[in-house]
Formats: C-alpha cells, sequence, structure tokens
C-alpha cells in the first residue's frame, strides 16, 4: 500500500523536487542565525569571556616564547660551543616562524575552525618546546624551536577575527585591546621568567616551562568554544536536518588561501604605498624590540653593573610601556574617534582618523630611542634609561594598533587579511634578523651612537602616519584594491 502524502509533498514530487528538499527548505526557513543561540554575538557575557581568556593566553604563551630564551645567549655559547651571533638562532628561528602564522592561520580556521587551530597550536607548540628542551644538538634546537613557533603561528593570526565575530562593534573596545595587548606583554615578560630560570636552572628550564604553559592554554583551549560563525552555521543546520551548502572543492579552497594568505600580501606590500610602507614602519619598530632582547643584556651589565637576573627585569619596561599605550589607545577612540563616528554616516567615518595614536607613536619612539642613547652612561641614573624604555613601548604599540586599525578600515573583505598578513610578514621578518646585528652593533658604535642610528630611522619614518592622515583619501582612492571612499 502507497504510503499517504500532502498535496505539497506529491506537487514538489512531480516536479522533480524530493520531500527531503521541501522539508529541508521548511526547515531552513525556520532557521534564523541572526537569532540562534549558537550565534557568537548572542553568547551570555560568560561565555564570550571564557573564549577571550583562551585567545589571550594562547597568544601570550606563543608570544612569551620568543624571548623566553634571550637571556641563556652565554649558556648556549658555552654548551654547545658555537659564536655569539648564532647563539641568537634559536631565538631567531622561532620569531622568522611566528611571522608564516598567517599563511596558515586563514586556512586551517576557516576549514577546522577557530577552536581545532587554539588546540592544534598548544598541542604542537608544548611538544616541540619539549623537544627543544631534551635535545642535545644545537641545530636541533633551532629546528624544533622553528616548529614551536610555526604551531603557535596561526593562533596568533586569528585573534582580531574572533573579536570580530564575537563581540559587536559597540562591545568590541575592550575585548580588542586585551587580545591585543597579549601578544605584546609576552616578549616584555620572557626575559623577566628566563633570567630566574636560567640562572637557577639552566637553559633548558625555558623551554620546559613553555611546555607549561602550552598546557594551561590546552586546558582552555578545550574548554573553550567554537566561534568561527560558518563552522557554527553548518553543525547547526545539521543538528536541524537542514543540509548544508557544499563545500568548495578543496583544489580551490588551497589556492584561496594560498593567494589570500601569501601572493596577494607580497603583492600589495609592493605596489599598495598604505601597506608597504606601514609595514616597514611597524616593522622596523619591531627589529628595534628584537634589537634590545639582544643588547639589553649587554648594555645594562657592562655600563651599569647590573647582574643578569637585574638586566632582566629591566624588560619590564616594555610591558609597563605597552600598558600604558594600551590605555591611550583607549583614550583616543573615546575621546576622539567617538567623537567622529557621531559626525558622519553610519559606517563611514574616514579610516585616516584612526591613526591619532601612531601619531602620537611617532613621536613617543624616537624621543624614547633617544633619550635612551645619551643617558645611558654611569654618570646618569639607570632609572632615566629604564624610562625611555617605557616610553619606547608605549610608542611601539600605539603605532602597531593604530596602523592595523587603519588599513582595516581601508581596505574591504578578503583584501583586509591580506593587508594584516603582509604586515606580519614584514615585522616577524626583520625582526627575526635584528638579534643577529644587535651586540656587533652596540660594541662597535657604543650605546650612544648605536642607539641614535636607529633612532634617526624612527625619525626619517616619522612623518608616515601624519603624512597619510592628510593625504590618505587620495593614496588610498589610486589604490588597484577595493578600498573605503569616505
Amino acid at each position: 500500500m502507497k504510503p499517504e502524502t500532502s498535496d505539497s509533498e506529491d506537487t514538489a514530487q512531480a516536479g522533480g523536487i524530493t520531500v527531503e528538499d521541501v522539508r529541508n527548505e521548511a526547515a531552513a526557513a525556520e532557521f534564523n542565525w541572526n537569532d540562534d543561540s549558537a550565534n557568537p554575538y548572542n553568547w551570555p557575557r560568560w561565555k564570550k569571556n571564557v573564549q577571550l581568556t583562551t585567545t589571550a593566553v594562547i597568544a601570550f604563551s606563543g608570544s612569551v616564547g620568543t624571548s623566553i630564551i634571550s637571556p641563556a645567549h652565554q649558556q648556549l655559547m658555552d654548551e654547545f660551543e658555537v659564536s655569539s651571533v648564532v647563539a641568537f638562532l634559536p631565538l631567531t628561528t622561532y620569531v622568522l616562524a611566528l611571522g608564516l602564522g598567517p599563511v596558515l592561520g586563514g586556512p586551517l580556521s576557516e576549514t577546522a575552525g577557530r577552536k581545532a587551530v587554539y588546540i592544534g597550536a598548544a598541542a604542537l607548540g608544548g611538544l616541540f618546546a619539549l623537544g627543544a628542551g631534551l635535545t642535545n644538538s644545537f641545530a636541533g634546537l633551532c629546528i624544533l624551536r622553528f616548529f614551536a613557533g610555526f604551531a603557535y603561528g596561526p593562533s596568533l593570526s586569528i585573534g582580531s577575527g574572533f573579536c570580530a565575530e564575537t563581540f559587536t562593534p559597540a562591545e568590541r573596545g575592550i575585548p580588542s585591546l586585551i587580545y591585543i595587548l597579549s601578544p605584546f606583554l609576552g616578549p616584555g615578560f620572557g626575559p623577566v621568567l628566563g633570567v630566574f630560570l636560567v640562572d637557577r636552572m639552566g637553559w633548558r628550564w625555558t623551554q620546559f616551562t613553555l611546555v607549561f604553559f602550552s598546557v594551561f592554554s590546552l586546558i582552555w583551549a578545550i574548554v573553550g568554544n567554537e566561534s568561527y560563525h560558518h563552522v557554527i552555521q553548518r553543525r547547526r543546520m545539521k543538528q536541524l536536518g537542514i543540509k548544508p551548502p557544499d563545500s568548495p572543492p578543496l583544489l580551490a579552497t588551497l589556492r584561496e588561501f594560498l593567494t589570500v594568505g601569501l601572493l596577494r600580501p607580497l603583492h600589495m606590500m609592493f605596489t599598495e604605498p598604505i601597506v608597504g610602507l606601514l609595514s616597514l614602519y611597524v616593522a622596523f619598530i619591531f627589529g628595534v624590540l628584537f634589537n634590545f632582547f639582544g643588547a639589553f643584556f649587554y648594555i645594562f651589565e657592562t655600563v651599569y653593573d647590573f647582574t643578569v637576573i637585574q638586566s632582566g627585569l629591566v624588560f619590564l619596561a616594555i610591558a609597563t610601556g605597552c600598558v600604558i599605550g594600551a590605555l591611550n589607545i583607549g583614550i583616543c577612540d573615546r575621546l576622539f574617534y567617538q567623537r567622529q563616528v557621531r559626525r558622519f554616516p553610519p559606517h563611514q567615518v574616514p579610516p585616516e582618523y584612526r591613526l591619532l595614536p601612531a601619531m602620537i607613536g611617532s613621536i613617543a619612539l624616537p624621543v624614547g630611542i633617544f633619550i635612551f642613547a645619551w643617558t645611558t652612561r654611569p654618570s646618569i641614573s639607570p632609572a632615566v634609561s629604564i624610562f625611555s624604555i617605557v616610553v619606547f613601548g608605549a610608542g611601539n604599540i600605539n603605532l602597531f594598533i593604530s596602523a592595523l586599525q587603519y588599513t582595516g578600515d581601508v581596505y574591504h573583505r578578503t583584501n583586509v587579511a591580506s593587508a594584516a598578513s603582509a604586515n606580519s610578514l614584514a615585522r616577524y621578518g626583520l625582526a627575526a634578523v635584528f638579534p643577529l646585528f644587535s651586540l656587533q652593533l652596540y660594541r662597535n658604535l657604543g650605546v650612544a651612537w648605536a642607539s641614535s642610528l636607529l633612532g634617526f630611522i624612527a625619525l626619517a619614518l616619522l612623518p608616515l602616519p601624519w603624512l597619510l592622515f592628510k593625504y590618505g583619501k587620495t593614496v588610498r582612492n589610486k589604490s588597484k584594491y577595493q578600498t573605503a571612499t569616505y
């Protein structure tokens, strides 16, 4: 006996449409993503904060690995019988690998989801750090450090995407600041932890400590939730009996990710003045920061007779500067940018109004470097030099965040990700190189002129955000990519 069917089902079958299709369309019509409880925008505050903590913890763990090994420079020279320059390779290989994060971060997170990337980063990063701590080969140490950085790299590149897909624009300010501040605090606290570990337990414990950070991060990653909308939507549609749309072919996906993550960033870096010049500026300042990781121990031990531990504590000045700079960014947003929001039509504030923190940072950076250059001498209190480092740290984070916000407002869609990837590739690429010549620079030129050389370059780059503030609209209107026109 033929089962009874409704008129609509008979009609659907007559038209070549299956009953399954009709039910699927009916369920899809009832599925309202904007109001769905699984939508991260609709999560309760505690759930959003758990995921924010996960993102911040992993970003801190990945970034603290860059500099935690810097106090072990002399021990590496002694144990492995390598030169001073070669002894910096475990630091530089890790930093270089972090710069490749955006190339994989987007593809992995958009295919498997953010949570899978966080779990993979913490698990693999911890395993490679464990191997680095156990190896008896210097080449093995460099290779394992590279892969540890490569594992953590993707997790550092997707945090801004998490903030955008979890917090509405009105509530995004503080969470974004917390996330961006985390990877800045890591390099500042790394040497502070490292000096105590190296002094009391040996360099290998710098890597074992990274394992502990990785385990802690892994726990948070497991407790956390998926936040990428596309992945959650597909899961919810399956739960509701709705057939999700077909995924694009793997080859097409890989081609798109390669274009967005590597080829287009390189093209934009060399053909887009905004991307190229800001990437150069930010990369140079990051290079100066990592130059300090190689030079601070030498400078403060020779000029002020600091111990290794005392020299390591100087790096707290960088972390302090980052916190002060972050507060300044919040003040600029509240007192300056939000006023522009009220002046212009919705979502049409000219991107150039994002540049105020960068303009402040462009002044703070050479000022901090020159104060450090000409006050770091035995006749002047080391407090002055440490204060100058605070000024530099504040200027650094002001420039970086402002440049990131500006390019994010200038470019549209996937071009934003490509511009951010270009910045990351340049930033970590140059930061990986600077420690290799930092000691020679200060030994040959002295503290005053070596730092002044860096200060003069920072001074030459100072006008860039000011020029973009005045002529940015003209520059972006000539772009070959889709940009903001208001």
